[in-house]
């Protein structure tokens, strides 16, 4: 397996996604990797219908770490990938 198949398998993006607030007032977070933006937007609602918003960070190479985007209910992305 040469490095471009393991980025291939890699998960492209890490993002924190705000599901609600906590009884503080405290945003209540959570981390998810994964590659295809439509896709994991469709599982927030499902799994988390009342997300707010997540933040898209990269996973991969030397920008790991770099924001790419941010999302909303409203404001969604329209490709699979940034």
């Amino acid at each position: 397996m040469n490095s471009t198949q393991k980025i291939d398998m890699a998960k492209k993006y890490v993002a924190i996604v705000k599901i609600k607030n906590n009884s503080d007032g405290t945003a209540h977070c959570v981390k998810y990797r994964f590659s295809n933006l439509l896709k994991f937007t469709s599982f927030l609602d499902k799994k988390w219908p009342q997300w707010k918003w997540y933040n898209v960070y990269s996973n991969i190479n030397q920008n790991k770490g770099s924001q790419l985007g941010s999302f909303t209910k409203l404001r969604r992305p329209n490709n699979k990938s940034i």
